[in-house]
């Protein structure tokens, strides 16, 4: 499959637009659509659509329930399935549930955690984080109307849902298969890890998370077992393998989950222009259930947030709290040699914590490269954006584009002209659709444009026609000889793949014994279509060039 990530809106207008953009998704091979929020948000500033108000109401600007029903058989009728957001941890404040729980009601009441005085909410404060220290710092909200705290994890008008009460499992499982009804097939679990709180802890990752997840994936599959469940827990890997599965919850939790990981490796090892940490990263993942996935990614609609441990950082030879500042650094165009352009997202002074903003192609140097009209940087900016995309497709898994990616649209500074953005960087990376420069992208291939869109679709037609890449192989880490190149193999029964990137803007030369050790002396080179000899002493890997390397095995004499 292949993911398409887009808000309806800035896409196309409304859903109905939606329906009448199809052929751009179809042309790139598009078969599974993400909408961002769709759902009814609260009035004014909400959170990017995820401050719902009302589950089962389409946001007016875009139409109705019915024009919901009608995209979902047309994207069906393309072979595309549509992916929908169900935020599980808070709703809006102007949520009926929160409505009635300030009118007294005591059965509503019990859908939140409703606090007298701050005794309970300080002993939690201890070992809660923020999410967003700028804005909304605390986790807790005094509302005038309930005469007591609120737990509020995101923004002020987000109410936390209390999921020890059966009732409101019940809810969403009731919603989920709303949702099922209407022609949706993968439901993104938005806000997943927080759903569980515990005191003491960081109300993240808890056990019983897993076991809610569960429970709720066992009573779709009886009536709707088509429908998938997409993990959006952007957290460590040592907790991101669980809404996988592990132990008794083995392969029935989630069916997908975003590889945050892989995607920060990304933007670390093009600025680092050194894999040893990606190594490190990538190799301390446990083997995935086989009939589970990742969903692999370059970029979101979110900030960019440096997960890096401590331990895998000391591991590849680097201080985790020194490389983490330098990538924001970097990113934010603050570095010597930086060739980003993006903007410093909730920067925490304490910590010196700093998530970045900005689209792949400005974060990637096609937006600088562009007003110095330096030609070779705007080459290498185009190389790196094809690199990034070939490792994605190469992972396994199911990748994402974002919207505008296919066309390296840059970042969009008129956010701060809208009073419901201006607050908010991130909307720097979520322009509206140029359908103009698609256009121009489609009649010539020379362009920009028309190079990153032709190369992103000869990409994706070789990743089409190679059953080495499926889901259920997992890709595994080759300890690299030069730490300027990634080694990534892939065990299938067709005979082993072998993937190189060259993640710097240099030549390198690499030993064909390295090749030669899991490939054997001859390979087909997937991307080329050229058969490649590795009997030579060494290749040379032109810059940010990528090789996906597949052993001829040859088929075995008929016994007829």
């Amino acid at each position: 499959m292949i993911g398409y990530v887009a808000y309806a809106d800035r896409y196309a207008g409304d859903l109905q637009g939606v329906a009448d953009h199809l052929d751009h998704l179809c042309d790139h091979g598009v078969t599974y659509l993400h909408l961002m929020p769709l759902l009814k948000p609260r009035a004014g500033e909400n959170d990017g659509g995820y401050a719902v108000a009302d589950y089962r109401a389409v946001r007016n600007d875009l139409g109705t329930v019915d024009d919901l029903a009608d995209l979902t058989r047309e994207l069906r009728s393309r072979g595309i399935s549509l992916v929908m957001d169900l935020v599980l941890n808070h709703v809006a404040r102007e949520h009926e549930w929160a409505r009635k729980a300030r009118e007294g009601d005591p059965h509503y009441r019990d859908y939140f955690y409703l606090y007298p005085d701050r005794t309970e909410p300080d002993e939690y404060e201890k070992s809660l984080p923020e999410v967003f220290p700028d804005f909304a710092p605390g986790n807790f909200t005094w509302d005038d109307e309930i005469d007591g705290w609120v737990w509020t994890t995101f923004n002020s008008y987000q109410w936390d849902v209390n999921w020890t009460n059966p009732d409101v499992f019940c809810e969403y499982l009731d919603i989920m298969l709303y949702l099922a009804n209407l022609g949706v097939e993968v439901i993104r679990l938005d806000a997943i890890a927080f759903i569980w709180k515990r005191l003491g802890t960081s109300s993240q990752n808890q056990p019983e998370v897993h076991h809610l997840t569960q429970a709720l994936r066992a009573a779709l599959r009886i009536v709707a077992p088509a429908v998938a469940f997409k993990a959006e827990a952007i957290v460590g890997p040592d907790d991101l393998i669980y809404y996988l599965g592990v132990g008794s919850h083995h392969g029935q939790v989630s069916d997908m989950a975003y590889h945050n990981s892989l995607m920060v490796q990304l933007w670390s090892m093009l600025a680092s222009r050194d894999t040893r940490l990606t190594e490190v990263a990538l190799s301390a993942f446990r083997p995935k259930p086989t009939n589970t996935t990742w969903a692999t990614y370059v970029r979101c609609h979110d900030d960019i947030g440096w997960a890096i441990g401590d331990e895998d950082a000391a591991a590849a030879g680097l201080d985790g709290a020194a490389h983490r500042s330098f990538l924001s650094d970097f990113y934010a165009g603050a570095y010597p040699t930086s060739f980003a352009r993006g903007l410093v997202f909730q920067e925490n002074p304490a910590t010196n914590d700093r998530r970045i903003s900005g689209t792949l192609a400005s974060l990637a140097g096609l937006e600088k490269a562009l007003e110095s009209r330096d030609e070779r940087a705007v080459d290498a900016a185009v190389q790196r954006i094809l690199l990034l995309h070939a490792v994605i497709l190469g992972f396994g898994g199911v990748p994402l584009l974002y919207m505008g990616d296919e066309l390296g649209m840059l970042n969009d500074y008129s956010y701060a002209d809208d009073p419901d953005h201006a607050a908010d960087n991130r909307w720097v990376h979520r322009p509206r659709m140029d359908w103009e420069l698609a256009r121009q992208a489609s009649e010539d291939p020379g362009s920009v444009a028309g190079r990153i869109n032709a190369g992103l679709k000869h990409l994706i037609a070789a990743r089409k026609r190679t059953p080495h890449l499926h889901a259920s192989v997992e890709s595994t880490v080759v300890p690299s000889p030069d730490a300027r190149l990634l080694i990534l193999r892939r065990e299938h029964p067709l005979g082993r793949m072998l993937q190189v990137y060259n993640v710097t803007e240099w030549a390198v030369q690499l030993e064909c014994a390295v090749l030669r050790e899991h490939v054997g002396g001859e390979a087909s080179e997937v991307l080329s279509g050229y058969d490649y000899s590795l009997a030579p002493y060494s290749l040379t890997l032109t810059p940010y060039q990528a090789l996906w390397l597949v052993e001829k095995v040859t088929p075995p004499t008929s016994h007829a």
